[in-house]
């Protein structure tokens, strides 16, 4: 999944990006809220974590525009303000969640895997299609009960088809949630991925677990039939 962070102080938000890319998430950065707002209006992250003091715009600025340009990405606020009246106002405003600083980075990365599961209508951490169980915690992967080793890369292909059971998700939108604004250089790689992936999950022409639909992308069954 691909994450917005609009922090600006600067070892925090290494602090932050480093945990998260850990956690197997691309991200990009932004130092001020104009620059935030103009990456979150592109609608290409998963899940938006939005600091509220800001330069120039800001977060509550930022989160309002949001809504009102009808950009329904799930935002966590970070906020040193703890009032009970600015916490309803954030929500109201259209906030999904917020951690008051200081935080703890394992806790973030929870709330942050909890929106993006709420967001792609999952109400458990477990995804399921045919007899594959992706664990989105612990980040594994199942088949028939026996666990499958996958790269980082692998895992992360096959946790957002699995969010997106049946739909068919082209080649750009997969690396454009795979990867951050270097995803570029990536785009030659992805069929490589995908066939690492179909070989280690025992795909076969008359089981396939993830089809190619020609010219239009990828999709995984939710059913053998």
């Amino acid at each position: 999944m691909r994450l917005l962070l609009i922090e600006d102080e600067l070892r925090l938000a290494e602090n932050i990006i480093i945990a998260l890319r850990d956690s197997g998430f691309a991200v990009d950065h932004a130092a001020d809220g104009d620059e935030g707002l103009s990456y979150a209006k592109q609608g290409l992250f998963d899940t938006i974590i939005l600091d509220l003091m800001l330069p120039g715009r800001d977060g509550q600025s930022v989160l309002r525009i949001l809504r009102q340009n009808n950009i329904h990405t799930p935002v966590l606020i970070l906020t040193a303000v703890e009032g009970k009246q600015t916490l309803v106002q954030l929500l109201n405003t259209g906030a999904d969640d917020y951690l008051a600083k200081p935080f703890d980075l394992g806790e973030l990365i929870a709330r942050v895997k909890a929106l993006i599961r709420r967001s792609k209508g999952a109400s458990a951490p477990l995804l399921k299609f045919l007899d594959i169980q992706i664990d989105t915690v612990h980040q594994t992967v199942s088949r028939g009960g026996m666990l499958i080793d996958l790269s980082p890369t692998e895992y992360r292909v096959i946790e957002y088809l699995g969010y997106r059971p049946m739909a068919i998700v082209s080649k750009r939108e997969l690396l454009e949630h795979l990867y951050d604004y270097d995803w570029e250089h990536h785009s030659n790689v992805i069929e490589a991925h995908l066939s690492n992936l179909r070989r280690k999950l025992g795909h076969t022409e008359t089981s396939p677990v993830i089809e190619t639909i020609r010219h239009r992308g990828y999709r995984v069954r939710k059913d053998p039939g």
